[in-house]
């Protein structure tokens, strides 16, 4: 199966730069690009592709508003979060909004069109830098004031923080499916 994708940035250069990396895999397809979040719900609707690799920080419409509104359509595509910015913010925004995983720009072009095509068969992905990240980090202190409203699965360190916000999509280690550790299909 060929997985088609939809690439959202508002640097045509970085669209341009994505588009020869994935365009080297024979089971990815590009079939279109789009500037803003406005851009690339309209392309959703007329390209219906597998997954949208989607930019946060964006002019008009930012990523994570455009991968709310996409997630909310009727069999929506796979949302993959694609930037810059390798901050617990943004990676719980991202999920939060229906993000299916987060890569970082800095994620090298051999792993890209492997991760696209795990993320297209529903697996969550991260990019090893971040998962790495994730398992590095101590716990933060809990501010003292009211206690935040109860989460459906309790964080208590920086990696189960992590692992729970990936866990929709993620199987074991021991499978080596998911979180982008996979395999190519």
């Amino acid at each position: 199966m060929t997985v088609t994708v939809l690439l959202v940035d508002d640097e045509p250069m970085v669209c341009a730069h994505l588009r020869t990396i994935l365009g080297a895999d024979p089971h990815v397809e590009v079939v279109a690009e789009a500037h803003d979040g406005e851009e690339a719900v309209a392309a959703v609707v007329r390209y219906r592709p597998h997954v949208v690799l989607m930019d946060l920080r964006m002019p008009r419409v930012d990523g994570i508003a455009a991968t709310e509104r996409i997630t909310a359509l009727r069999s929506p595509p796979v949302v993959v979060a694609l930037t810059t910015f390798d901050a617990d913010e943004y990676v719980l925004r991202a999920l939060r909004a229906g993000a299916a995983g987060f890569l970082l720009k800095t994620t090298p072009p051999e792993d890209l069109a492997r991760l696209v095509r795990v993320a297209a068969d529903g697996h969550t992905v991260m990019s090893p830098a971040r998962r790495r990240g994730c398992s590095a980090r101590p716990p933060r202190p809990r501010p003292s004031g009211p206690a935040p409203p109860p989460s459906p699965t309790p964080s208590p360190s920086g990696r189960r923080r992590c692992w729970n916000a990936s866990a929709r999509g993620c199987r074991t280690r021991g499978s080596r499916r998911g979180c982008g550790s996979a395999k190519p299909p």
